[in-house]
């Protein structure tokens, strides 16, 4: 009898069921589907670059240039004392190592939905339980729901998306306030993920020091180095001390940390491009709106949800055109024939807006 596993039987059975994270076909389209800065950098800054990247010791591993990106960053969302700073290879290994230092026996995570995926996947590759809270119809948290979720489960930690993705809002101060007190209270951990920053009116930071349970995230992705993989997250400092016990040694390149420094000393460049998408989300939001059987949704990010009559066919025509857009109309009941639209350059703008007008 040959009992031997097969190389497929070695790998776990809730993984093979899975579908990997899916990134779609780009080349030649105007690329709206993945809320990236559409700007890049300014030649004179892409010279500049270059020679201080071809400097850099490629041979050897990162050093202590990494705690210099860590205090700069610290800087530049201005971190209260007494915290810390811990980064990641993008959000993403945050919130992978957050779901790897919390999985005691019996716990979970718990996040309003629709929202972020990778809240969910992460629970779910770390063996945990995720519990996910529907939004209302207008996509704004369900109190009730989100309280009594906690009281039930318990969660280890909360994902509170600040603004939310997909839909792009903020969150009503006094709601939130209430479920980071009930987290608290439970003795849970609330992640505040600010990865739209740089495109909202309002940030968690100054009420950071309010909660010690407490911690933020965000991500130079959304700043406008999405090629470059980095995250951050800031949290009191024994409780950062704690989580960093599980992160890889040298998880941070040095053509990462180099990259984000460089853009960290021209963030005044980086803070006009999101001036330039913030004019230009609230064009989008109004060219939509007048649009017949178009519903757009207030946005806080470089995003806008809109609603159409018939999310496939405006999909398709619009791909056909060479504008790509992201249809999650499939994602969650909640977003039935909505389309994700990224806020491209205002001449990217005025190609969407053409094309979905013509596709609908």
């Amino acid at each position: 009898m040959n009992d031997r596993l097969s190389a497929h039987q070695r790998i776990r059975q809730d993984v093979q069921s899975m579908h990997a994270y899916a990134i779609q076909d780009s080349v030649g389209m105007v690329k709206l589907d993945a809320m990236e800065n559409p700007f890049g950098l300014p030649p004179t800054l892409q010279q500049a670059l270059g020679e201080r990247l071809g400097r850099l010791a490629l041979n050897r591993y990162p050093d202590g240039r990494v705690d210099d990106l860590r205090a700069a960053l610290a800087r530049h969302a201005g971190m209260p004392d007494g915290y810390d700073i811990m980064l990641g290879n993008g959000s993403d290994e945050l919130i992978a190592l957050l779901a790897l230092a919390c999985d005691i026996p019996g716990a979970s995570i718990l996040a309003p939905e629709p929202g972020f995926v990778m809240y969910a996947m992460s629970a779910q590759l770390q063996g945990l339980a995720f519990h996910g809270v529907a939004l209302t119809a207008a996509f704004e948290l369900d109190e009730a729901a989100m309280l009594a979720a906690i009281d039930q489960h318990r969660p280890a930690i909360v994902y509170l998306a600040y603004p939310n993705n997909p839909t792009g809002n903020l969150w009503d101060d006094s709601v939130l306030e209430r479920i980071i007190q009930a987290q608290g209270a439970q003795g849970g951990l609330v992640v505040m993920d600010e990865a739209y920053q740089p495109f909202a009116s309002r940030s968690y930071i100054d009420r950071l020091e309010t909660h010690r349970h407490v911690l933020l995230m965000r991500t130079m992705s959304k700043f406008g180095l999405a090629g470059v993989r980095l995250g951050y997250m800031l949290g009191p400092k024994d409780l950062i001390a704690e989580i960093n016990k599980v992160r890889p040694p040298y998880n941070i390149s040095v053509l990462n940390y180099e990259c984000a420094l460089f853009a960290l000393e021209h963030a005044e460049v980086f803070a006009q491009q999101a001036k330039v998408l913030r004019e230009e989300r609230a064009r989008l939001l109004a060219a939509l709106s007048a649009m017949p059987g178009v519903r757009p949704f207030p946005s806080e990010a470089n995003m806008i949800l809109a609603r159409v009559p018939d999310a496939a066919k405006a999909f398709a025509g619009m791909k056909a055109r060479g504008i790509l857009v992201k249809n999650i109309s499939k994602m969650h009941a909640l977003l039935d024939n909505c389309l994700r639209l990224t806020v491209g350059t205002p001449e990217e703008n005025t190609l969407m807006l053409a094309a979905l007008e013509e596709s609908l």
